[in-house]
């Protein structure tokens, strides 16, 4: 059998209108343009789709959320699993149901984000005051809208609002929420668009409905009168400052204080912290606290612990023994976020247009908004009103005459003409017609004949009563008013931020608690630092030393004692006993340059301890000079801890030394001579970095090469070695001298 000859292979076309014109070239744009094609568009959408709410107080995502949940009958039925609600949302947002879910976390009860929720929960939907308490996925949850909501959606379908296509036009959804309280200034809303932000800070409702009201009555009323300051959901106090309030409600833009609410549990000495600033959380504020204990800054807390249940939030720090709590806490206040400020920025969508309002122009604009809603919702009514009183006068003119319309209807050959025979029969349009062509036999009676001519008059009435609505503003001003009212009656609650006015002691820092006792000072000449209790020193044994090292310095002080650490750069680091902590003999102790954070290669060389500032300090120098500078120089106002240009290093330093009063010194020169120098001779400078005076005459390539404090024994003949005048070139060391000096 012959094998099958090979198709031939096809060459692949290739279609000239499939080729990118200009494809892998790069063409030169200016970056102008590419910002207004490209950049532009995104921004405009982020900004009026996206993040900056509108005069009624939601975002997009919000509004589309909360009307897909009242068109599946949410507003009064049984509650549904969130699932349901977050897929039904796609039809009108077409996002990840993660975003839709966390939007619908935030509006629930549960979240206890909103001063008044708009969905009512059940299940875990986390907590706005915790970073780590997650919420439950949305199959094990459930919603509802709350009862609030009714004022959100009572005149929608009475073409309160516009409505527009869905994204795939398939459905229609609200460009707004006639909402009949001013809902912007009640729920807070923070977004962050391109370029621009908004942060609206919640109010309490009672108060919110009465400055409209007022505002309605009254342009020229003054918000701080009713409106007291913001109310936040998580409670606190707010602190209390009338500039900053009138700043706020005047521009839009400003900063509010709040701190939060605790109480001392005097029976376990403990502070349990029950409500916290919107602006941080539970894990937040625990950490700073645990920085500040771990650097040292805060020594009054020994163990701190989240008690956090379904009461509510419950944040509890022991204290150590004979602790101020209020001391404490205004300490913590100053250090932590539990006292934090919340940023205000009024920004919000008007007519399509973002703008920076003040309370009075957002009750203006809502006021606008509202009224448009109302006169739309009247007229609407009136149509109708006006649709049903021209039937029921078609229906006056039948009645006149019952029989003939019956003649007619049973003479009328052909069930189509009945309405035109009705129509030439009483002179009535086709509604007309058509409305008295369904009347049924039954209804063709006295009762009923008198009923729809009630019906007529009381028409009339409303009709005369909403076209004088439609032409008096006054009117629908009072429509608004009684709206808001009713309102306030039905839904407002007492205050969660109280107000707090500081005091002078609020205003000042507050002073370090810090317990004063007795302890004794070691330095090394490795720069290793311990501070001892007495008793603990006599408890314990040798010191534990560094290989090679050897104490230099020993003193016995108290723990409130400030401590001045001298490098060999000329630096000196200030801090404080209190801030080391106890320690025994037989640890090795603090190294200072790690400590304190030297710089590096720097090291100490000498300690200086002080609770005053009295006396000087002594330094003495490789080129024979000394410089004596008053202590009160290392002083500052401020906690500086570093100090430049603690002494001169214009020549190599050979000896430092505290003077709380004048004393001798022995000074031994290369040469083999020695100086007795009296520290009263050498004039104290208030300059830090003076290069002294000189008190060694030394010849060239000499130096002072040593110093050390002069005891009664150490020479036979002090009087020899002592100075004259200085500077002075000292005495050769004699013989009988020599002995005693070497058993040093």
């Amino acid at each position: 059998m012959a094998a099958k000859k090979p198709k031939k292979e096809q060459k692949r076309s290739v279609n000239p209108s499939a080729v990118i014109e200009n494809a892998g070239v790069m063409l030169e744009q200016p970056i102008v343009d590419t910002l207004r094609e490209n950049y532009m568009p995104y921004a405009m959408s982020v900004i009026v789709s996206r993040a900056i709410p509108e005069i009624d107080g939601f975002k997009p995502s919000h509004r589309k959320l909360l009307y897909t949940m009242y068109k599946m009958g949410l507003l009064t039925g049984a509650r549904t699993k969130s699932a349901n609600v977050v897929g039904s949302t796609m039809r009108l947002n077409p996002h990840g149901d993660a975003a839709i879910y966390e939007t619908l976390v935030r509006l629930a009860r549960g979240c206890e984000a909103l001063l008044h929720p708009y969905v009512d929960s059940k299940g875990n939907f986390g907590k706005a005051y915790s970073r780590d308490m997650a919420y439950a996925a949305s199959r094990y949850t459930e919603v509802k809208l709350d009862a609030i909501c009714a004022e959100l959606f009572g005149d929608i379908d009475k073409d309160t609002v516009d409505m527009v296509d869905n994204y795939d036009n398939t459905m229609k959804e609200p460009t707004l929420l006639p909402v009949t309280f001013p809902s912007i200034l009640v729920n807070s809303n923070i977004g962050i668009a391109v370029g621009m932000a908004s942060s609206i800070c919640p109010f309490n409702l009672a108060e919110v409905c009465e400055t409209t009201i007022a505002l309605l009555r009254n342009p020229e009323h003054d918000v701080l009168e009713t409106l007291k300051a913001p109310d936040f959901p998580g409670g606190g106090y707010i602190l209390y400052n009338e500039g900053d309030l009138r700043r706020i409600y005047e521009t839009g833009r400003g900063g509010v204080r709040v701190r939060c609410r605790y109480q001392y549990d005097k029976a376990n000495n403990c502070i349990d912290v029950l409500e916290i600033p919107p602006t941080t959380t539970v894990e937040a504020i625990m950490d700073k606290i645990v920085d500040l204990v771990k650097s040292g800054k805060v020594r009054e807390i020994s163990d701190m612990r989240d008690e956090t249940d379904l009461n509510g939030l419950k944040l509890t720090m022991d204290l150590k023994r004979g602790v101020d709590p209020d001391t404490l806490m205004r300490k913590l206040f100053r250090l932590t976020p539990l006292e934090d400020s919340f940023s205000c920025n009024f920004n919000v969508l008007i007519g399509g247009m973002p703008r920076v309002c003040g309370i009075r122009e957002l009750v203006e604009e809502w006021e606008a908004f509202r009224a448009d809603c109302v006169r739309r919702r009247v007229y609407f009514e009136l149509t109708r009103k006006k649709e049903k009183l021209h039937l029921l006068r078609g229906l006056g003119k039948i009645l006149l005459d019952i029989d003939k319309a019956i003649k007619i209807v049973r003479e009328t050959q052909e069930e189509k003409e009945v309405v035109p025979n009705l129509m030439i029969g009483f002179g009535i349009d086709e509604l007309q017609a058509e409305y008295v062509a369904e009347i049924r036999l039954r209804q063709l009676n006295r009762e009923h004949i008198l009923k729809r001519l009630e019906e007529t008059e009381q028409l009339e009435k409303d009709i005369a009563q909403m076209e004088g609505i439609l032409a008096d503003k006054k009117k629908v001003r009072a429509i608004i008013i009684s709206e808001l009212k009713q309102v306030s009656k039905k839904y407002a609650k007492p205050r969660r931020s109280l107000l707090y006015y500081p005091t002078d002691e609020d205003q000042n820092d507050p002073e370090e608690s810090v317990p004063d006792y007795p302890v004794n000072l070691f330095f090394t000449c490795e720069g290793y630092f311990k501070k001892i209790t007495p008793q603990s020193l006599r408890m314990s044994g040798e010191q534990k030393l560094k290989e090679g090292d050897r104490v230099i310095q020993q003193l016995e002080s108290n723990n409130n004692t400030e401590l001045l650490f001298f490098t060999d750069r000329g630096q000196v680091y200030k801090t404080r006993a209190s801030e080391f902590d106890d320690t025994k003999a037989s640890v090795m102790g603090d190294y200072i340059p790690a400590k304190l954070g030297m710089d590096e290669g720097e090291n100490a060389v000498y300690m200086a301890v002080t609770s005053n500032y009295a006396g000087w300090m002594l330094f003495l120098f490789q080129n024979g000079k000394a410089a004596k500078v008053e202590l009160a120089s290392y002083q500052t106002k401020t906690n500086r801890r570093k100090l430049v240009g603690a002494y001169s290093t214009a020549s190599p330093l050979v000896g430092i030394f505290q003077l709380p009063e004048d004393g001798e010194f022995l000074l031994t020169s290369s040469a083999g001579r020695m100086l007795l120098l009296h520290s009263g001779a050498v004039v104290a400078k208030a300059t830090r970095n003076t290069q002294g005076v000189a008190v060694l005459v030394l010849k060239k390539n000499q130096n002072l090469v040593s110093v050390q404090p002069y005891a009664e024994g150490i020479l036979q003949n002090p009087n020899r070695y002592r100075a004259k005048a200085l500077p002075a070139t000292g005495a050769l060391l004699r013989p009988e001298d020599q002995g005693e000096q070497l058993t040093l």
